[in-house]
């Protein structure tokens, strides 16, 4: 580096390179100016002085300097170098990589930028690469641990495991055997514990087992040692010693559910589906008798048994453990015992059981059975409950019942948003907020429930509140709260604004590849500490991160927002298109090369204005400036929606939908109406297709069905090549399709509804799409879903039926009513029905919907902490009254 510089220059040079390592960055570009004083076109100062700028946020002057530098030193590693890093910085990988390898090229052994290029191919997957790249460093640094370790892992990543255990016992021959030394310990001990899972993997379970007892002294983590050790002998067959491990395992934390599910398993009392027979039954609680002995205080040894025990038997275990967490007033009882639920049967016994339990302690303040006088606390536990089970079984009326008898003042916010009363269930769990104000889980329980009611003004000044700053909202994006951005999105989507659900939607999507990026320092810290399986955990996780729900959320949310806007322009977008449109080609990419400086200087004045503000707030102690929050120009999200085409960029987020979620039914429905609009037929015939394979009873996958070809079938005849290629390729599918073996749609359809006769949701798919298919049977349509029925299902003869609709599917009836069919009586017709069935919602405005409004609610007025103090709210005759920690007055309130 610096070498055709004379000797002054060529130390300046050192000085730069130095500087940049040390980040002392003012002091490499004075360096740097120099020697660009007496060699002003020197092509590796050039780049230097690029990289410098870059690590002071002056993107456009590096990019210049650097791409200069390369102009007049082609020949120069260290100047693609310095391109490369300046790609890497900005997350253009794949840039960089051709950077590094023309590097190579020039300079094909150095150690700096093969370490560099192995990095970035470990973070892109190219592991054939990855391979070929740690190969070279290993052949060049033999001597360097982290280069054998790195070449094993390289094979290991490129599903060459054997490979990789080869290079371990070749880079273990090369050691001492004393090693390893007193302060390396645990480093190689990690190396073994991940060579012994590549055993593993292999399926060489015998060699797994010897080594591991050939190493055993060497190996520190004795827990992992241990687990492992047990996992392997219960695979080869080795029950009684893979049970006496687990045993011991037990001891030292009897609450760990895995370790008592491989005990089944070594006494062959597991089952996948968890079905067993009655002899299984019996010899299972056998089993966890002697556990419960052994490990009497254990919370797991008691649950378990509750999956598997039914009847009596279940009654009397279910009893036994609800008792001692009544007592102690475990709020979270009811989520422990909720998987309960799916069971057949389970749920009448657990209502048959908590009534009798308040029964007992109602008349004789004790248990059945038991002389102990509970506290009082204990009713009031065991009616919220019972209030719990029934808003889990849909029969709201005695869930509020229940919770409101429990204690006057406990919130039912929960159970009222299950019934469909956001407003009312916002404004309780506000005053459960305002009872104590530390608590944070409350806090944001809060704030769901007021975007839950579509109050978004007033959730984001109470969520402020547990933020670093009080008053910054982008502290909550600086936080990763994806659960409040994610329910802000739909807020603003259900209220129509695009602008800022899109910027909620996206924000979630900037975190996941924040989460991608964060991957990258990693790949080189985890082979210096030798966390080997810990890393190759974490790289399996990236592979499936966009899987996770949040994400598939986000962007199903964005799609649908991009698909709205493509349906429904706004009107600034429309106008500026149609004003573009009219423009020559060269005229109009002048215009928007215009628009693109403007919004540049915009920003620059912008950040230059709030750094000028910001001055004094962000200087330390030691006087150095801190770093400063960049400027958000678009806040609210107006330049999202002003996109020229918002289909394509909708159709990245659907792909990497496809890519990560394809099992999830919503991604082939998303994709069959993005495709269908973008008259891409064969992609939309792709997704009727998967949604068939995923689940044909669906009703969404009905629709898609018959609105393909029904579109198919009024389409003209084709005419070009692409279109008869295209009708070929469909009808050499349609056989496969079994719903339409030699029949109509309108067969098809009829047959679908005889199946779900008995389905709300289906019927209404149904008649919605016998008016597609014939228009003039709107009436019987419309008949269809009239004649549904609400049937009922009450438990254990307890008060008020449990209905099976649910409050969502009749509010998509009712929007299918209005915007399908038009008909606004029989959607009034509807809404005053389903009024009668969810009689708190406020959508159906039914008899008990009165919540309150708050006549001025700021929380900039209130107390300190955002107390809301005497809150002002409306009765049902005009009057005001005050929310003063109590909720009494809202059985009174109604909407104005």
């Amino acid at each position: 580096m610096g070498s055709s510089l004379p000797a002054k220059e060529a130390n300046l040079f050192k000085i730069i390179v130095k500087s940049y390592e040390t980040k002392q960055y003012k002091k490499g570009l004075k360096a740097a100016d120099s020697i660009l004083k007496k060699f002003p076109e020197h092509g590796e100062t050039l780049s230097m002085k690029g990289l410098t700028l870059n690590c002071m946020d002056r993107k456009t002057e590096a990019y210049e300097l650097v791409r200069r530098g390369l102009k007049n030193d082609l020949k120069s590693h260290v100047c693609w170098h310095v391109y490369g890093l300046l790609y890497r910085s900005d997350r253009e990988y794949r840039e960089a990589i051709k950077c590094y390898r023309n590097a190579l090229r020039i300079d094909p052994d150095n150690i700096e930028i093969l370490r560099d290029l192995s990095l970035l191919q470990a973070q892109m997957r190219d592991l054939s690469g990855f391979v070929e790249t740690r190969q070279q460093l290993l052949t060049l640094k033999p001597n360097h641990r982290m280069n054998w370790i790195g070449f094993a892992v390289a094979h290991h990543l490129n599903s060459n495991s054997s490979k990789a255990i080869e290079v371990l016992e070749a880079y273990e021959g090369t050691l001492e055997d004393d090693y390893p030394p007193e302060n390396e310990r645990y480093e190689h001990s990690e190396m073994l514990l991940y060579k012994i899972s590549l055993f593993e993997e292999c399926g060489m379970l015998d060699k797994a087992v010897e080594e591991m007892h050939k190493k055993e002294s060497k190996i520190v983590d004795k827990l992992s040692f241990r687990e492992q050790m047990a996992c392997i002998l219960l695979k080869l067959g080795r029950f009684e010693e893979s049970e006496k491990i687990y045993r011991s395992l037990l001891f030292m934390n009897p609450d760990n559910y895995k370790y008592f599910i491989a005990i089944q398993k070594c006494l062959d009392m597991y089952s996948e589906n968890g079905q067993y027979s009655t002899d299984d039954i019996e010899r299972l609680q056998a089993l966890y008798k002697s556990l419960k002995e052994e490990y009497g205080w254990s919370s797991a040894v008691k649950r378990i048994p509750l999956d598997f025990l039914d009847g009596e038997k279940f009654q009397e275990a279910a009893d036994n453990y609800v008792r001692p967490l009544l007592t102690k007033g475990v709020p979270s009882l009811f989520s422990d015992l909720s998987p309960l639920y799916e069971h057949p049967g389970k749920a009448n016994i657990l209502e048959e059981l908590f009534l009798k339990l308040e029964d007992s302690i109602r008349t004789s303040g004790c248990f059945p059975g038991s002389s102990h006088m509970e506290p009082p606390s204990t009713l009031m536990w065991t009616m919220f409950l019972i209030s719990q089970h029934y808003d889990r079984r849909g029969q709201y009326d005695i869930a509020l019942d229940k919770i409101d008898e429990a204690i006057s003042h406990t919130p039912t916010g929960k159970i009222l948003q299950h019934a469909g009363n956001f407003p009312a269930a916002a404004a309780l769990v506000d005053e459960a907020r305002s009872m104590d104000l530390a608590d944070r889980y409350l806090n944001s329980e809060c704030v769901m429930q007021m975007l839950q009611a579509d109050q978004v003004g007033l959730a984001e000044k109470t969520a402020v509140l547990f933020t670093k700053d009080g008053d910054q909202h982008n502290n909550l994006h600086d936080m990763q709260c994806m659960w409040y951005e994610l329910a802000s999105g739909e807020s603003y989507y259900r209220q129509g604004d695009l602008g800022r659900a899109l910027k909620n939607f996206l924000a979630v999507e900037k975190h996941y590849a924040d989460m991608t990026e964060d991957q990258f320092d990693f790949h080189s810290y985890c082979l210096r500490k030798m966390t080997l399986r810990a890393y190759v955990s974490m790289l399996k996780f990236q592979d499936r991160l966009h899987a996770h729900e949040y994400f598939h959320k986000a962007a199903a949310g964005a799609i649908r927002c991009y698909m709205k806007l493509h349906d429904s322009p706004s009107k600034s977008s429309t106008e500026e298109n149609d004003e573009m449109s009219k423009l020559p080609p060269a005229q109009r990419k002048k215009l928007r090369q215009k628009q693109k400086k403007a919004e540049a200087r915009a920003k620059r004045e912008a950040e230059e204005k709030q750094e000028d503000e910001t001055t004094s707030s962000n200087t330390s102690k030691s006087g150095k400036k801190q770093n400063t929050r960049p400027v958000d120009l678009d806040p609210h999200g107006e330049k999202l929606v002003q996109i020229e085409d918002p289909l394509a960029e909708g159709t990245k987020y659907l792909k990497l939908l496809q890519n990560n979620s394809a099992d999830s039914l919503e991604t082939h429905a998303l994709s069959f109406e993005l495709n269908m609009r973008k008259q891409k037929i064969l992609l939309g015939f792709q997704a009727v297709k998967q949604l068939i394979k995923l689940d044909e009873s669906n009703p969404d996958s009905h629709r898609c069905l018959i609105k393909f070809f029904h579109k198919i079938n009024n389409l003209p005849s084709p005419g070009t090549d692409s279109e008869k290629l295209i009708w070929n390729v469909l009808e050499a599918e349609r056989p496969d399709l079994r719903q339409l073996h030699g029949k109509s749609l309108a067969e098809v359809n009829r047959s679908f509804l005889e199946k779900h006769n008995a389905s709300l949701i289906h019927r209404a798919a149904a008649a919605e799409m016998m008016y597609l298919l014939e228009p003039d049977k709107k009436l019987e349509a419309i008949k269809l879903i009239e004649d549904s029925v609400n049937n009922t299902a009450s438990g254990n003869g307890a008060p008020g039926p449990a209905r099976e609709w649910n409050i969502q599917d009749c509010i998509d009836v009712h929007k299918l009513l209005v915007t399908i069919f038009g008909d606004q009586d029989v959607a009034n017709s509807w809404k005053t029905r389903c009024a009668e069935y969810f009689p708190y919602s406020t959508y159906f405005e039914g008899s008990k919907s009165a919540t309150a409004a708050y006549s001025a609610v700021s929380l900039e007025d209130s107390s300190e902490n955002g107390v809301l103090a005497n809150v002002q709210v409306k009765t049902v005759d005009g009057k005001t009254c005050t929310l003063n920690g109590t909720v009494d007055e809202l059985c009174d309130l109604s909407i104005s």
